[in-house]
């Protein structure tokens, strides 16, 4: 009830995934940094402060404390964010305690370019950037889209790749699908 829904529950039952995928683990760089001199800090502090002084050794520990769970709730903000491609539409799933859920028709993509920084080339991760018909969409920028190289290669065959042969692909896929008893919504 209160956990977020699995982004393959927005899918309609005529669309394929093709990729799945969350941002890379590098977006928590900064966060993580963040939360160890923050609580390297207090904990320096607190040795610091004589022991008599009570009052400032608890707001020093509450401190660390909420530290510590401000840092849990954007691991767990990055864990439910999840980018998922489909032969039909872009969709970004975010929230932990709102869903937003951000979407883009395949169909309006006219520019696909990936960029990738030093940093993002030693970690393995890059950004995508989308451009549609003159319109600035949700997901016009993707940053620390893991394995951009094959995403990108994905998404430049859905946009722009022969439509027959997907169509075939996908019905291939269909066909094992219910050979194997798996249910495919109409």
């Amino acid at each position: 009830m209160f956990a977020p829904r699995d982004p393959d529950e927005y899918l309609l039952g005529t669309e394929r995934r093709v990729i799945r995928v969350r941002r890379h683990w590098a977006c928590l760089l900064w966060d993580i940094f963040e939360a160890a001199a923050l609580l390297t800090a207090a904990v320096l502090l607190s040795q610091l402060v004589p022991g008599d002084v009570a009052i400032v050794q608890n707001i020093l520990w509450y401190a660390a404390l909420i530290i510590l769970l401000r840092f849990a709730y954007f691991v767990i903000e990055w864990w439910v964010e999840r980018i998922v491609v489909t032969d039909k539409r872009f969709m970004m799933t975010s929230g932990v305690f709102v869903t937003k859920v951000a979407m883009m028709p395949v169909t309006k993509v006219t520019d696909l370019t990936y960029e990738r920084s030093m940093n993002g080339r030693m970690l393995g991760y890059g950004t995508l950037v989308v451009e549609s018909a003159g319109q600035i969409q949700a997901l016009n920028k993707i940053e620390y889209l893991p394995r951009p190289e094959e995403v990108y290669d994905a998404i430049s065959e859905l946009v722009f790749g022969d439509k027959k042969a997907q169509a075939e692909r996908f019905s291939m896929i269909k066909a094992q699908r219910a050979a194997r008893g798996k249910k495919m919504v109409p």
